[in-house]
């Protein structure tokens, strides 16, 4: 069996789809993940990020990344610090609030390697159409948690895991990229074992704000 990489439980079933590709489900924390083996090279991810037309200065996507900036916004404090983890090659998002007056530094394993980010400590984190591609999801959370101020906020944009029985066609996991599903349920799992709380504002967003235990 195939313990849990969201939450390290091994209530785990395997399951195939239609596309001879293997899953596992945790009844745990309801999240679905792509098995190991089918994980792309680096290589072949990278070439898949660049095909994404993630242009700063599209209209469109500006649009779409307000989805999670707006209800961010209203929990932070003029001045606040950010980083935007997981930017990808266009970080729209940060130029969005740079001119919002909010400083913003970018992290992404392939386009901005800054590992300065490690050993800083910021009042919220972005991280959208990101948590999708994370093979070791309790891993990055652990980090992000790490570099996250007590009382700060980290905002999370994925599509939300449809029904099991529609999973098949969906379209969000045939991207060769995308490894891992989540449901409200999991974010509700992830909060409470890093003892945060968590929000969800609109579809497809969490926002997770520190507890501090000071």
């Amino acid at each position: 069996m195939q313990d849990c990489v969201v939450c390290a439980s091994k209530l785990t079933k395997p399951f195939n789809t239609s596309d001879n590709l293997l899953y596992w489900h945790c009844i745990s924390c309801e999240v679905i993940f792509l098995d190991s083996k089918h994980h792309i090279d680096a290589t072949s991810e990278k070439e898949r990020y660049l095909e994404h037309e993630n242009i700063i200065e599209d209209i469109g996507y500006r649009d779409f990344l307000s989805k999670l900036i707006n209800p961010l916004k209203e929990k932070l404090y003029s001045g606040s610090c950010g980083l935007d983890f997981g930017c990808g090659h266009g970080p729209a998002l940060a130029d969005i609030l740079n001119k919002d007056g909010f400083e913003v530094d970018l992290y992404d394993p392939f386009f901005y390697q800054n590992k300065e980010i490690f050993s800083k400590t910021y009042d919220f984190i972005t991280c959208t159409e990101t948590a999708e591609h994370f093979f070791n999801p309790k891993k990055e959370f652990d980090i992000l948690n790490s570099i996250l101020k007590p009382k700060g906020w980290l905002g999370v944009m994925t599509c939300f895991l449809t029904e099991k029985e529609a999973f098949d066609k969906w379209y969000y996991r045939r991207d060769p990229t995308h490894v891992v599903f989540y449901k409200k349920k999991t974010f509700k799992v992830i909060a409470s074992q890093r003892r945060w709380k968590v929000l969800f504002p609109s579809k497809n967003i969490a926002l997770f704000n520190k507890i501090d235990l000071s």
